[in-house]
C-alpha cells in the first residue's frame, strides 16, 4: 500500500466519493424496479421459513451496505485510480448483484437466483480479496456485505426449497 494516493487529475477525492456512492445506490435502484412490485405481491404469497427477516430491515441494511461498498470502492480508486483487477472486480459484483434481484422478483425464479448468488458470492469474496491487498480498510468493510449475501443465500435456498 503506497502512502500517497493517487487521485486522477482533475477529480478531487470527494466527487470520486459521490461518484462511488451515485454507482452503488444506482445498483440498488435497478435492483428495486423489480424488488419493489414484486414484494406485496408475488413475495407475499411465498412461504418463508420462520427465521426471515422483518420486511422493514432489509431497507435499511442495504442502504447501510452499499454506503460500506462505496466507500471500499472509493479507498481502492485513491488508491490505484480507474485501473486494474479489484475495480473490474467490483463492477462484476455490483452488476451480479442487481441481476439476483432481476431474477428473484423480476423473473420470479427463486431456484436460478440461488444459483446466481453463488456467482454472487465468489465475486464479492474476490473483491474483498482484491481490495484488501490495496486497502485494508477497504477489504474490511466488504465482510458485511460478504456475510449479509451469505445469510440470503441461505434464505434464497430455504424460499425455493419451501416453494417448489
Amino acid at each position: 500500500m503506497s502512502t500517497q494516493s493517487f487521485v486522477p487529475v482533475g477529480l478531487s477525492q470527494w466527487t470520486g466519493l459521490a461518484i462511488a456512492v451515485a454507482l452503488c445506490f444506482a445498483a440498488a435502484g435497478i435492483g428495486s424496479l423489480y424488488t419493489t412490485p414484486a414484494i406485496p405481491t408475488w413475495y407475499a404469497s411465498l412461504q418463508k421459513p420462520s427465521w426471515t427477516p422483518p420486511g422493514w430491515l432489509f431497507g435499511p441494511v442495504w442502504t447501510v451496505l452499499y454506503l460500506m461498498m462505496a466507500i471500499a470502492v472509493w479507498l481502492v480508486w485513491r488508491e490505484r485510480g480507474f485501473t486494474g483487477a479489484a475495480l473490474a472486480l467490483f463492477a462484476v459484483q455490483l452488476a451480479l448483484n442487481s441481476l439476483w434481484s432481476v431474477i428473484f422478483f423480476g423473473w420470479k425464479s427463486p431456484g436460478l437466483a440461488l444459483v446466481e448468488i453463488l456467482f454472487l458470492w465468489t465475486a464479492i469474496f474476490l473483491t474483498m480479496l482484491a481490495f484488501w491487498r490495496i486497502s485494508h480498510a477497504a477489504g474490511w468493510l466488504m465482510w458485511p456485505y460478504l456475510l449479509w449475501v451469505t445469510f440470503a443465500g441461505f434464505l434464497n435456498l430455504s424460499i425455493w426449497r419451501l416453494n417448489q
